[in-house]
């Protein structure tokens, strides 16, 4: 390329103090030839975030911030969207770090393809054994699914990516992130893009690091956001649920249904004596837990030090995920 436009980097920020630094020092740093502008989106976090946005916007005249009162992600990206005119726009989230040469190699790939919006690999990376168990379990489909940015894969188009990197005109075209998804904003805005005609892009060169939650609590509290705004997704775009990509999105609900009726057919076949009904109730949550450690087990490697955490890991997103699925209802915000 000869001539590199400009680029604009949004970032939702809310209670990031551990991570927002080190995020905005991996898009400062970045090999790009054009000019990058970041515009933080804050929230009212109730940890030192703020101070620490202050300092950076303070030391470093590409950085400035716009207020999101709500805190909320979709409001908040596009608040930062207006505080730009670039032609390109990069999406980062503040526990994330994009890899050295990302933003060059987007602005490539959009140029290449002529896709509206190009994205890559979600790198989960973890500190503790039990982030690190998370981050094994997000390479894995029992964990997240089939998405090739969890997954890897061949370049080319696809229904979503991780983040992104737009043309700004896509997100104009069809009216930016819909601030009535609380989750899955992402993958419903690149649904409109793609019904409106354009091409979302996955190159598997493209990686950014992510950082796992920490606890059991806050990945359970993570998923079953997912399941719910998953749902959320199906109703309102009715067309995605026959998709054939759209299977991995039923395994968990059932999964719970399956684990829930079979455990009460069990008790009930016991209290009455009826043992095949009890023998047969009881396959289904023996059935998940013997899935559940036989994949713990082919993950061991990759999780290390957190290896042990796997199977809590596993169970916690896939059943947070299907009972949030099977519990959301019509249009919650």
């Amino acid at each position: 390329m000869t001539q590199w436009p400009d680029v604009a980097v949004v970032m939702p920020v809310l209670n990031e103090e551990n991570f927002l630094e080190a995020a905005v020092l991996a898009i400062l740093s970045q090999d790009y030839f054009g000019q990058i502008q970041v515009v933080l989106a804050l929230g009212p976090s109730t940890d030192r975030t703020n101070d620490v946005a202050d300092q950076i916007c303070a030391g470093d005249s590409r950085v400035s911030y716009v207020q999101n009162p709500t805190g909320r992600t979709p409001e908040g990206l596009n608040a930062a969207l207006a505080a730009t005119t670039q032609e390109i726009v990069v999406r980062v989230d503040a526990h994330s770090e994009l890899s050295d040469g990302y933003i060059r190699l987007a602005v490539e790939t959009l140029q290449r393809t002529g896709a509206d919006n190009v994205g890559g690999i979600m790198g989960a990376r973890g500190v503790t054994s039990f982030e690190k168990a998370v981050a094994a379990a997000m390479t894995s489909p029992l964990g997240v699914g089939s998405a090739a940015f969890h997954t890897g894969g061949n370049e080319g188009p696809t229904e979503t990516v991780y983040l992104g990197v737009f043309r700004r005109s896509a997100l104009e075209r069809v009216g930016g992130y819909d601030p009535n998804f609380t989750r899955a904003q992402d993958w419903e805005m690149n649904h409109r893009i793609r019904e409106t005609g354009g091409t979302v892009w996955f190159n598997p060169q493209l990686f950014v690091t992510y950082r796992p939650r920490s606890s059991v609590r806050k990945l359970a509290k993570q998923y079953f956001e997912y399941g719910t705004w998953r749902h959320e997704v199906m109703r309102r775009h009715p067309e995605t649920r026959t998709r054939k990509s759209a299977l991995r999105y039923y395994a968990p609900p059932l999964a719970v249904v399956g684990i829930i009726g079979g455990t009460i057919a069990a008790f009930v076949g016991s209290a009455l004596q009826f043992f095949p009904l009890a023998f047969w109730g009881i396959l289904a949550p023996l059935g998940y837990a013997l899935v559940i450690l036989t994949s713990a087990l082919s993950l061991a490697k990759r999780a290390r030090s957190g290896a042990l955490w796997l199977p809590v890991v596993l169970t916690t997103m896939q059943l947070s995920w299907g009972i949030g699925f099977l519990a959301s209802r019509p249009n919650s915000k």
